[in-house]
């Protein structure tokens, strides 16, 4: 997933008066200007917001004073460019507070925000500026303008429009009021996701509470212990540690006590995000309503490829349709081995699916993550990636040194094939309590042309990998190398990025297809040519054996339907709260729980759910956009075929990929999607590529366990 912070600022002057240079704001001395994080501090950011706000209210009064009849170059292009400076404090700060969490950050961001939205309020709804924008507008078809010139014209009016500019005076005063509100909940909700997440941690002492775990998964668990100063094992919420205890474990009580933890995050605790929610989804319709929206969805979906509330809908219901039938049959067939082993209740529950699912893999494909986890250390995963960058599109990765915000962050000189320097790249690989969940591409700065000068972008990519240990390098999951392959995609379209004007850049692209260049890495995970040139055992130096590629090939859609119809009951959640027109009656989980029950495949487990949680819609971006993840997911199936049509390194191929993800959002979506693959894609090319349509399921009937299951 990436993380934009999209704010309208403008350029940055230092004052008039003889203020003390603040180094967010003054030109770095590091190389390709490099954040100087060593010399940042927290106090430093509150007074870099002020004087860029200031000097940014300065440079839009210019613009929309100007005496001059207003054209594309003062007004729209003028507007496109403003912004440098507070831009660059907030992709510092936004990004530092995901990734190196403090209650000091959190205290800024929470007095920064009624600022922030009082100076996009000042810009967005400056009637004479708007009056400008108009004008410009209006006479679009008589321009002379350049494709992106054009598409940045129409994008500007449209902004504006949405973000209240044809109001009246009370409108504009409520939305304005909204849109604070709005923000404060959002990281009100964050804030309350991770400290709910940290507070849980389940230590064992007891050997016998260990059973089924391998060592890789212990000795994680051993050095989560000694940083408490405790003995035995402690796990935690973290990726790492839950998927790893919920998968392994032979103990179904702390299977059970694990997933209770982790889906009841947020809800009926210290941190309870319930009322949150209830607030977030009243005021985004509120919002939405204002401006003549039917519901918040229909307001975000306008300006995407899916385009409406109803294509959405339309979309999941295409992909869930078939599915659905092939999950829950996926589901029985995961208890009726599970019984062939012991178990014996009648339904299987969520805390045994992973467990059991694990044992079905292994006897299926005779394959398991201790396996193969030591031909996959991160180092050698990091390199073989760089590689594939480079055999695709001709660019170089460099270790250097520069000031990090971590001790655990490293970063690389990104060049093109002509030695020519195309940006900086960091990497934060390892969980910390500072750190959110999960795994994001993000930017520092982001590429564009100024007065016939380029600035290069600085891109960050954040995981959430398993540290190395005394005994052992950081050794990752094929799952997570899979992930480190995504996020990476992200990466590559902020590297590449090759455009003139700010927002239309990097991954300043429509929300729905954003996710395609990371899908479509995620195949090069299961390509045996690609596997075999890296993947060695970290001990030995034994290449990994052609028979387990091919297990791990075979096994790529194991359950395939199950996963894939979780991902639309997240984008179902999604939908369900982003339609409402009025608060519902029932508490947030009932609401949760009836809107997924139609496509329900598992046991729903009371005083259980999501939204809580749920990061991604109520504070990270994605609301009314989770099922963008399986649009894209559409459009990198399709966009794949043409690699494996091609060959896997073809180089034509990769260089009509490369222009598409250099374009940015300067050509509409659909457009360049149509360019690179010569027509549009059905969801049923993803269906094609799960084998949910038109395979029958493998079974395997018996495997040896002795466990408490």
């Amino acid at each position: 997933m990436t993380r934009k912070i999209i704010v309208s600022a403008c350029l940055t002057l230092l004052c008039a008066c003889n203020m003390k240079e603040n180094v967010l704001l003054t030109e770095s001395s590091l190389p390709y200007g490099a954040p100087q994080f060593d010399k940042i501090a927290d106090s430093d950011y509150m007074p870099a917001f002020k004087q860029a706000i200031a000097t940014g209210k300065n440079e839009i009064d210019q613009i929309a004073a100007n005496p001059e009849a207003p054209t594309f170059e003062n007004t729209i292009a003028a507007l496109a460019y403003a912004g440098s400076g507070f831009e660059k404090v907030a992709e510092i700060f936004y990004n530092i507070l995901e990734a190196d969490y403090s209650d000091e950050l959190q205290q800024i961001a929470e007095e920064l925000t009624p600022l922030e939205n009082e100076y996009s309020t000042y810009i967005t709804q400056n009637e004479k500026l708007f009056e400008r924008i108009r004008a410009v507008y209006d006479m679009r078809d008589s321009l002379t303008l350049d494709p992106d010139q054009r598409k940045l014209l129409i994008d500007t009016y449209k902004s504006f429009q949405r973000s209240g500019a044809e109001l009246g005076p009370e409108d504009k005063k409520t939305l304005s009021q909204y849109n604070e509100k709005l923000s404060l909940l959002s990281l009100e909700f964050g804030r309350n996701a991770l400290a709910s997440t940290n507070a849980f941690t389940m230590h064992l002492t007891d050997t016998a509470d260990v059973s089924g775990l391998p060592g890789f998964v212990l000795d994680m668990a051993a050095q989560a212990a000694a940083e408490k100063g405790l003995e035995g094992w402690v796990f935690d919420l973290s990726a790492p540690s839950y998927s790893s205890f919920m998968k392994y474990s032979d103990k179904r009580g702390l299977r059970e006590k694990m997933y209770r933890a982790y889906n009841r995050r947020a809800f009926e605790d210290d941190y309870d995000n319930t009322e949150v929610i209830r607030q977030l989804v009243d005021l985004r319709y509120s919002k939405a309503s204002l401006l003549g929206y039917d519901n918040y969805a229909q307001y975000q979906t306008e300006e995407r490829m899916v385009e409406t509330p109803e294509n959405v809908w339309d979309f999941l219901s295409r992909l869930g349709g078939p599915a659905l039938p092939v999950a829950r049959q996926q589901v029985a067939q995961v208890l009726e081995f599970a019984r062939k082993n012991g178990f014996d209740d009648a339904e299987i529950m969520p805390w045994d699916f992973s467990y059991w699912a694990e044992k079905l893999r292994a006897c299926e494909y005779d394959l398991s993550d201790e396996a193969l986890k030591p031909y996959f250390q991160l180092e050698n995963c990091i390199d073989a990636i760089f590689s594939l960058a480079g055999r695709l599109y001709g660019i170089s990765f460099k270790r250097i040194d520069l000031p990090v915000y971590h001790p655990d962050v490293q970063v690389y000189d990104v060049t093109d094939a002509d030695g020519s320097h195309l940006a900086l790249f960091y990497v934060d690989f390892f969980p910390r309590a500072s750190k959110r969940s999960g795994a994001w591409m993000t930017s520092f700065r982001e590429q564009k042309i100024q007065n016939g000068v380029e600035q290069r972008p600085i891109v960050s990519l954040v995981t959430n990998f398993t540290k190395p240990t005394a005994d052992a390098p950081s050794l990752i999951t094929h799952d997570e190398f899979t992930t480190l392959l995504h996020e990476f995609g992200h990466s590559l379209h902020g590297i590449l990025a090759k455009g003139r004007y700010p927002g239309q850049t990097g991954t300043s692209v429509d929300h729905d297809f954003v996710e395609l260049p990371s899908q479509i890495m995620e195949n090069w995970a299961y390509e045996k040519e690609f596997l075999q040139s890296f993947a060695r055992h970290y001990q030995t130096g034994e290449a990994l054996p052609d028979t387990l590629i091919d297990r791990i090939i075979a096994a790529k859609n194991f359950l395939s339907a199950y996963y894939h119809m979780r991902q639309l009951q997240y984008g179902t959640i999604d939908m369900a709260w982003h339609t409402l027109t009025s608060l519902p009656e029932q508490s947030v989980i009932d609401f949760e729980h009836n809107a997924i029950r139609p496509i329900q495949y598992m046991p729903i487990v009371e005083g259980t759910l999501s939204s809580t949680s749920f990061s991604h819609i109520f504070s990270g971006g994605y609301a009314a956009g989770y099922y963008s993840y399986k649009w894209a997911e559409v459009l990198a199936a399709d966009a794949f075929s043409l690699f494996q049509e091609k060959g896997i390194f073809d180089a034509e191929t990769a260089a009509k990929f490369r222009h598409l993800l250099e374009q940015g959002g300067t050509v509409e979506a659909s457009q360049l999607y149509y360019d690179f693959r010569g027509h549009s894609p059905e969801p049923e090319a993803l269906l094609r590529q799960l084998d949910i349509i038109g395979v029958a399921l493998p079974f395997c009937t018996k495997v040896p366990i002795s466990t408490e299951n």
